[in-house]
């Protein structure tokens, strides 16, 4: 299954805890349908100390969170929406677009 939602594509959290809040996705991990959201479920981390680029300590990382869970974000009506693909006229390209009001997304 191909994932619709891109890595740095701005999305806006639907459920949860972090409901309602906005930003960019870091990465896909599209065997388990997830997204890996900048500053969405973040978690502490106890590390080992590897040499001395990596000393040790208590580190906060995001986790994961279903793909389901996101919606992509359209900067025009300032919500997260459903979108739809156009394919160009001479069917090279396609782009994205919101469904509430037809504009373009990134």
């Amino acid at each position: 299954m191909s994932l619709r939602i891109r890595k740095n594509d701005r999305v806006e959290v639907i459920t949860g805890k972090f409901k309602g809040k906005v930003s960019r996705v870091l990465y896909v991990i599209p065997e388990k349908d997830r997204v890996v959201v900048e500053s969405v479920n973040v978690v502490k981390r106890h590390q080992k100390a590897r040499g001395q680029n990596r000393p040790a300590g208590i580190v906060e990382k995001e986790a994961p969170i279903h793909i389901s869970n996101v919606l992509v974000y359209c900067e025009k009506c300032k919500s997260g929406s459903r979108f739809g693909v156009k394919v160009s006229d001479d069917g090279k390209t396609k782009s994205r677009f919101c469904k509430k009001c037809g504009s373009t997304i990134a």
